[in-house]
């Protein structure tokens, strides 16, 4: 831990081309508290509607319930968010990187998405921290006028959630434009739901 403090003190008052670290300690990188909280409550309205579009179209109790899990997960990450001490560790948005490459970017294909597809082979709802963490700093690189590049060999393994997923990390906009930021909108507009063998 100490070695990082140092290290991102370096990364923050020198002036360098490029600095290379490791995916565990760049996830050790904490965002400002309050981006976290703005994000955390915004994914929390977004589950909340997810639901109630749900309930209105007398969807399954599974998808529901699995929604309620994750929606009540987000608020006591949120309460713990606000009892957390407030210490002197930099945050992401002090370090001044302003473009991202991340290599081996399949990485961070498991963050989680609303979808009411619960029983459908090939949709993912896992939720990995180190993901989500991923999430808030590619929005917060995409407000702060950054770039990022993700570089893999391995852009989709076994979910088509997983290009979603990818999507939300590098376009958000085109999403949103396209009417898009819904999985199960976007999964009807790139993709068919069939019933047949599986080899």
């Amino acid at each position: 831990p100490r070695n990082r403090r140092v290290f991102i003190g370096k990364l923050c008052t020198g002036d360098y081309d490029a600095v290379i670290i490791g995916h565990t300690q760049f996830e050790k990188i904490p965002m400002a508290p309050e981006f976290k909280k703005s994000a955390i409550e915004k994914q929390i309205d977004e589950i909340s509607h997810a639901i109630s579009v749900l309930r209105e179209q007398d969807g399954k109790r599974y998808s529901v319930k699995q929604m309620e899990a994750q929606r009540a997960k987000l608020q006591k990450t949120l309460e713990h968010q606000d009892r957390k001490k407030k210490d002197d560790v930099i945050t992401f948005e002090q370090t001044g990187v302003d473009y991202l490459v991340i290599v081996e970017s399949h990485y961070y294909k498991n963050c989680y998405v609303n979808t009411k597809m619960s029983d459908v082979a090939g949709i993912a709802t896992s939720n990995a921290q180190k993901s989500f963490d991923m999430l808030l700093k590619t929005q917060y690189l995409r407000q702060a006028g950054g770039k990022m590049i993700f570089a893999t060999g391995t852009p989709l393994s076994r979910s088509m959630t997983e290009l979603f997923v990818i999507q939300r990390y590098l376009q958000p906009e085109e999403l949103e434009a396209a009417g898009l930021t819904y999985f199960d909108d976007w999964a009807s507009a790139f993709g068919e739901t069939e019933t047949v063998m599986e080899l």
